[in-house]
C-alpha cells in the first residue's frame, strides 16, 4: 500500500538487522515512513478486510509523529512515522531488497545505528554493538551523517563510543 501511495519507506528494526547479516528474533516487521499522509484513516480504506488497524498520532512532545499498528492473523507491522528532515534523507539512502514477498526497502547499517541512538532503548544499544562489529567501516558513515541528527543521538553517539572502547 505505501508503493502504490507513493509513500518513501524503510524496513527498520530486526528485519533490517537481518538484511544486514546479524540475525536477532523479533515479533513484528517496524518500518519507518515520514509522509503524514499514513495518519489519514482515509488511505488504508483499501487494505485487506482482514487487517486490523491501530493509528495512534504522536503528540508536539513525542519523538514519532505517529505510528500504525497493523495486524493481520498473527502478522504484525509497525509503520513508524518519523518527523524531521534527518529521518527523510535517511529514506533517500534506503537500499532495495528481494524477499519470498516481494522487493523492499531497508535503512542502511550506518542510518539504522543512528535510528537506534535515537531510539535509546537498552536492545537498541545491544544492536548497535552487533552492526558495528559485523562491518568496522559503519562507523565513519555513522560519523559523517550523525551531524544531522539531533542532539540526543550525537550524545548517545559519544556515550556509546565510550563503552564500545
Amino acid at each position: 500500500m505505501l508503493d502504490e501511495h507513493d509513500v518513501g519507506y524503510g524496513l527498520i528494526g530486526g528485519v533490517a538487522l537481518a538484511a544486514h547479516g546479524i540475525a536477532r528474533a523479533t515479533l513484528d516487521t517496524d518500518v519507518m515512513v515520514v509522509d503524514m499522509h499514513v495518519l489519514d484513516p482515509g488511505m488504508w480504506r483499501d487494505s485487506p478486510s482482514d487487517a486490523a488497524l491501530d493509528i495512534r498520532r504522536g503528540d508536539g512532545d513525542d519523538p514519532l509523529a505517529g505510528l500504525i499498528r497493523i495486524t493481520r492473523g498473527a502478522e504484525i507491522v509497525d509503520l513508524v512515522v518519523g518527523r524531521g528532515g534527518w529521518q527523510e534523507r535517511i529514506l533517500t539512502r534506503v537500499t532495495p531488497i528481494l524477499l519470498a514477498d516481494g522487493r523492499f526497502a531497508v535503512v542502511d547499517a550506518a542510518d539504522l545505528v543512528l535510528l537506534k541512538l535515537y531510539a535509546g532503548g537498552p536492545q537498541d544499544l545491544l544492536d548497535i554493538d552487533l552492526v558495528l562489529s559485523n562491518d568496522g567501516a559503519i562507523r565513519a558513515r555513522v560519523e559523517a551523517r550523525i551531524i544531522d541528527a539531533p542532539q540526543s543521538v550525537r550524545e548517545r553517539w559519544r556515550a556509546q563510543m565510550k563503552v564500545g572502547s
